[in-house]
């Protein structure tokens, strides 16, 4: 019994070591000074943050503030980055943060170095607009999750390629790849059974054969022209913001949205 207990503790130790030395190195990435979410929440969201981040080597920060001093959202977010240095790789690093206002009722993500590369102004957009009916509605974790998620996969995804695009939509790639699967298979199966080398030729007279009539006829050109409407409404409470630089001298994308 003895050399039994020995054996499964030399076993989990190993285990419980990896996971206090994870605990010690995952960081403190969401800041919720408005209070909108409770201690549970918070920590699954710093866990969910750490691990994505890591594999982004970006920071996934959340902050939320009553903003008391009644700055703008961008400026809120600016001077958050440059008093807390975020950045996975070194102080002021790479960084993605979404900033709540709720003095101004407006949402901010910005994406430092890695991740203004990463997350341009145009993403960001996509990634406000996707959060912002569940940030108005209350429902602040499912916002924030959605948020980290959606971060993560744009950041693996080359910059300047749509991120929306279908052929990224893991349900497209499966169908096509069992479609093609599927028509591979049938090709193969249907040459399995020989070639057919009759055809028409075969009993055909080329010397008696030929053309009996021919007749085109013209009938008539129509031209229809229709007015492209442009569509100059972004939804949403509005995406806008585009980035900037903080006044510590760090250059920043960005997208602004009510909510």
């Amino acid at each position: 019994m003895a050399a039994l207990i020995l054996f499964v503790i030399t076993l989990v130790s190993p285990l419980i070591t990896m996971s206090v030395a994870s605990a010690a190195d995952s960081k403190n990435l969401i800041y919720d000074k408005a209070n909108l979410l409770n201690e549970q929440e918070k920590s699954e969201l710093n866990a969910m943050a750490n691990e994505y981040g890591a594999e982004r080597q970006t920071d996934f920060v959340i902050y939320t503030s009553n903003n008391e001093e009644q700055k703008s959202e961008i400026l809120l977010t600016e001077d958050f980055y440059d008093d807390q240095g975020f950045g996975y790789d070194k102080a002021h690093g790479n960084a993605v943060i979404l900033t709540i206002d709720m003095y101004n009722r407006k949402m901010y993500l910005a994406g430092f170095y890695k991740g203004k590369e990463y997350i341009d102004n145009g993403r960001a957009d996509k990634i406000t607009a996707k959060i912002a009916p569940d940030v108005t509605d209350g429902n602040y974790k499912l916002a924030f999750e959605k948020y980290i998620k959606l971060s993560y996969e744009y950041m693996g995804i080359r910059p300047g390629v749509n991120p929306d695009n279908i052929l990224f939509n893991i349900w497209f790639q499966l169908i096509a790849s069992v479609a093609i699967g599927g028509v591979v298979v049938g090709v193969m199966a249907y040459r399995s059974g020989g070639r057919v080398t009759v055809n028409r030729a075969t009993y055909e007279d080329s010397s008696t054969s030929s053309v009996v009539d021919r007749q085109d006829r013209y009938i008539r050109t129509t031209v229809t022209k229709r007015k492209i409407e442009k569509n100059n409404n972004n939804g949403g409470g509005g995406g806008g913001g585009g980035g900037g630089t903080t006044r510590g001298g760090h250059s920043h994308s960005g997208s602004s949205r009510s909510f």
